[in-house]
Formats: structure tokens, C-alpha cells, sequence
């Protein structure tokens, strides 16, 4: 079952660079969203609550695990060589994918890195997506920036922060990078290749689904690959 979402919607973020003082505003393009949950893949997951289970986990190397598959003028979502691709054709936008999950406290973890597309970008982790304009984001950039956002009712902000931050622990280019992600009560975790980089609090959201996201700045054809995502209970 597909389910379409016509709503887009202005978020602003601000990345410190000298060239990018000035606050900017994205928009946010949510593809159309595949919903095939199947019971042999996910065993409702979210029925075992011990510490280290593995809620739910995909490699990508099959085409029918979940996540959608659209391409429109403005981007693309799609499985490709055995990991899972998103593709971000317009300046200043931002597109996710979801695979339809419903979870409370999570630990993310996936491999990820930049296939084209200009160093200038930025692409991760969503946790706790309700509906299309509630949910965490968890993000780094291919130059080596990273920060924790919120987007509430629409309207995008960084927690705790004014911009976003740089650090060595993310390698910059095309280079793999791990993420984990850490959503447990109010606590907020990023951790980039076993290194934490950035912590908040936020009790805004108690639950939702998970994602992958990337997006531009003013240089479009930003192509993010991810794999070997893994979600567990903490």
C-alpha cells in the first residue's frame, strides 16, 4: 500500500559556515511512502522490550523490505546495490524515507556516505517521525558538520545549539561513516564512527517511526547511500 503526502512545508536551518551566515530556509519533500510491513521481516518487533533486542534491522538487499521506491523531479528514494539511496535533485530541500514503524526508545545504528554531489550537504537519522511535521533529526554533513534538530508542527530548529557544529570524528568526501543514534526518554545521542558528538534534551516526542533523510544547500544532486541498519531497544 502506497500512501502519498502532498504536504511540503518551510523549515529553516543555519550551517556555520562564512559563506552561509545568514539564516536560510528548506523545504521539506516527503516522497510517497511504502508501508509493506511483513510479518516474516518484522515479527512485531516492538512486543520484545529486553535491553539489546533487536527491534528491526535491513541490509538492503531486497527490494520489498519497505521503503519506498519514487522517483520525481525534485528527488529520489530507491534500493541500489544492495543499499538504500536517496537523492536530492533541488537546492535547499531535504527528503526522507520511512519504512512505516512505530517505535518508544531506539538505538539507530547504519553506515552511511555520499555517492555525488556537492561536499556541502547534509544527511542521517530521523527518530520519533509522527504524521509528516513531528520528528527528531540527527544529521552530518560530507564536510564534516553534525547537529541535532527538531521539526515541531513544521517549524525546524537546532536543540541547544545555533548552527551546526564541526567535527574530526566525521570522515569528509565520499568516506563511510557510522552513525548511532540514541533515542531514550528526553535524551537526544549522536555518536559518529564510536565518537559522541552531540547530546540534547527534548521530551517533545514520546514515540514515532524511524528514517533516513539527506538533503541540499544551494548546489543540488546530493546522493546519500545507507546500509546495514540496525535498530535496537536500548
Amino acid at each position: 500500500m502506497l500512501e502519498y503526502f502532498s504536504i511540503q512545508f518551510i523549515q529553516s536551518l543555519t550551517k556555520h559556515f562564512d559563506r552561509m551566515r545568514n539564516r536560510i530556509k528548506f523545504t521539506f519533500l516527503i516522497l510517497p511512502i511504502t508501508f509493506a510491513m511483513l510479518a516474516c521481516r518484522i515479527s512485531l518487533p516492538w512486543q520484545d522490550q529486553s535491553s539489546g533486542a533487536i527491534l528491526f534491522q535491513d541490509d538492503f538487499s531486497d527490494p520489498a523490505s519497505g521503503w519506498n521506491q519514487v522517483t520525481t523531479e525534485s528527488g529520489m528514494t530507491d534500493y541500489a546495490d544492495g543499499m538504500y539511496m536517496i537523492l536530492v535533485n533541488e537546492p535547499n530541500l531535504d527528503v526522507w524515507a520511512r519504512p512505516g514503524l512505530n517505535f518508544t526508545n531506539t538505538i539507530i545504528d547504519v553506515d552511511t556516505f555520499k555517492v555525488g554531489g556537492d561536499r556541502n550537504n547534509r544527511f542521517g537519522v530521523i527518530c520519533r517521525l509522527n504524521g509528516n511535521d513531528n520528528f527528531y533529526s540527527f544529521l552530518i554533513s560530507s564536510d564534516g558538520y553534525y547537529g541535532i534538530g527538531k521539526v515541531s508542527g513544521g517549524a525546524y530548529e537546532l536543540i541547544g545549539v545555533n548552527a551546526l557544529q564541526p567535527s574530526e570524528a566525521i570522515k569528509q568526501g565520499s568516506d563511510i561513516n557510522h552513525l548511532r543514534v540514541e533515542c531514550v526518554d528526553d535524551r537526544l545521542t549522536l555518536l559518529v564512527n564510536g565518537e559522541k558528538v552531540a547530546e540534547a534534551k527534548d521530551s517533545s516526542f514520546q514515540h514515532g517511526d524511524v528514517g533516513l533523510i539527506a538533503g541540499t544547500y544551494d548546489i543540488p544532486g546530493t546522493d546519500i547511500r545507507f546500509d546495514n541498519l540496525v535498530i535496537t531497544h536500548p
